[in-house]
């Protein structure tokens, strides 16, 4: 089952409140200003600011 797309319309990243998008694998969600990912683990998005992984471009 993966995260519904309503779902996906509601949430915000939890520092910036900022629109998240989903990654290609469809295992995170990304926060382009923060550039933080939020990672997905059974289904469930993680959305805790100390357990985000910074993205390193």
């Amino acid at each position: 089952m993966a995260i519904s797309k309503d779902l996906l319309e509601i949430l915000v990243c939890p520092q910036c409140k900022g629109q998240l998008e989903l990654t290609e694998k469809r295992d995170g969600l990304i926060c382009h200003s923060c550039r933080l990912l939020y990672e997905i683990r059974d289904d469930i998005p993680i959305m805790l600011v100390e357990e985000a992984k910074p993205i390193l471009e």
